[in-house]
């Protein structure tokens, strides 16, 4: 499973759409196998959620992201867990123990 954390530095992103980089994990049973910083490509309605799942990302975590990105992924088969913060090693941390939770965070802007 592949999954795209939105970030800014170490931190994960609290605009989905205008963060700097996507953090991407390979997960295997649990674990995560590799990972790869990828730069935004850029932000253009309707064009990451296809970027992303054209990379063969299934999970999205952001801070904040808007509802029709969601809508958007929601299309292509890919969850977004929003109002994730703090560090990305401990969000996937979060994430792999079970523990991170979409809370409908969403941007209005």
């Amino acid at each position: 499973m592949k999954i795209a954390v939105a970030n800014e530095g170490n931190m994960v992103a609290e605009h989905f759409g205008h963060c700097s980089k996507f953090s991407l994990f390979d997960i295997e049973n649990g674990k995560v196998i590799s990972r790869e910083d990828i730069d935004n490509p850029g932000h253009k309605p309707g064009f990451l959620p296809v970027y992303l799942g054209n990379l063969g990302v299934k999970c999205v975590i952001v801070g904040g992201i808007g509802s029709r990105a969601v809508q958007l992924f929601a299309e292509r088969g890919i969850e977004v867990i929003r109002g994730a913060n703090g560090s990305i090693d401990a969000v996937i941390d979060t994430y792999l123990d079970g523990k991170l939770f979409d809370n409908d965070n969403m941007c209005d802007h």
